[in-house]
């Protein structure tokens, strides 16, 4: 109940406007990124330990005295699927009018590649992939974590995540620093990715996503991003992947699709696409959810009646 009324909530809502729980986290982490850090994995997997590790104890502590109403609410902080829907809309917007310097400025809101150089095809085929791998991110992968481990498990998803944007890339200050938040939202994103890819291909893909996301989804460099990217490839026929530009350097990623290159009228194809996703994923952990009580709740009852 209490995922299912948080994921009404970003539906209806979107994120909070204002006292957003995850910018407070990011600046808590912030300070103690400046207290502590070093060019040491040691410091790196404090860092994350610490970090991680206190907000999943703040959800149990919230679980415990909120029930539902707190699931729905940390579930409704946690989740950027509408959001993620909105940016995606407003990229679709500004391209459709035109204005490809307000698209390039606006990209930064969903992806970290350098706009300056892209056309209207470069800025369509970016957003189309990230919505596709922030699907996941933003929406299926906390809703999972949310059904096997409730609020403790949402909030320490969206921690994960955060510290992976905040330090999870190579740099020279974070190479050694950021290792262990890179590599723990690997393994975070490990199951909710592949179920991503499957629900894409169960909502709007067919046979033909399947078969791009059997063959594709493992040629990109993330073991996650590939399997929501292939799978959307394969759903909206299109074709992804190619050169990116990150501050300055410079990555050619295998192509996934057989499609055609994404153009503008795709973007708003994709957000559709994942608005359904994330609805059937809502519709998943909540059956996960209402499994894993009614396991817990056996093993319990057995328990008492073997003392």
């Amino acid at each position: 109940m209490g995922l299912l009324a948080g994921v009404a909530l970003d539906a209806l809502l979107g994120d909070p406007r204002r006292w957003h729980p995850v910018a407070g986290f990011g600046r808590t982490a912030g300070a103690l990124e400046r207290t502590i850090h070093a060019d040491s994995r040691v410091r790196g997997v404090v860092f994350t330990a610490v970090l991680v590790g206190g907000a999943g104890a703040a959800g149990r502590v919230l679980e415990r005295r909120g029930g539902v109403v707190a699931t729905a609410l940390v579930t409704w902080a946690v989740l950027g699927g509408t959001s993620l829907g909105r940016e995606g809309r407003r990229m679709a917007g500004l391209l459709e009018a035109g204005d490809l310097e307000g698209a390039r400025a606006r990209l930064s809101h969903l992806c970290a590649r350098d706009p300056s150089g892209m056309d209207a095809k470069g800025l369509a085929r970016a957003t189309v992939e990230s919505i596709a791998e922030n699907t996941s991110d933003a929406a299926i992968a906390p809703l999972l974590w949310g059904a096997v481990a409730g609020v403790p498990g949402l909030a320490a998803y969206r921690a994960i995540n955060t510290l992976d944007a905040m330090v999870g890339y190579r740099s020279d200050r974070y190479e050694r620093f950021g290792w262990a938040s890179a590599r723990l939202d690997d393994l975070a994103n490990w199951v909710p990715a592949r179920v991503t890819g499957i629900l894409t291909v169960a909502c709007g893909g067919g046979a033909g996503a399947w078969r791009v996301l059997r063959r594709d989804g493992g040629r990109h460099p993330s073991p996650n991003a590939g399997r929501c990217e292939a799978a959307f490839a394969g759903a909206l026929d299109v074709r992804l992947g190619g050169t990116n530009v990150y501050g300055g350097r410079v990555e050619a990623r295998p192509e996934m699709g057989d499609g055609r290159e994404p153009e503008v009228a795709d973007i708003r194809r994709a957000v559709r696409l994942s608005a359904a996703v994330t609805v059937a994923a809502g519709a998943l952990a909540a059956g996960t959810a209402v499994g894993v009580a009614a396991g817990v709740a056996a093993v319990a009852g057995r328990t008492r009646r073997t003392r």
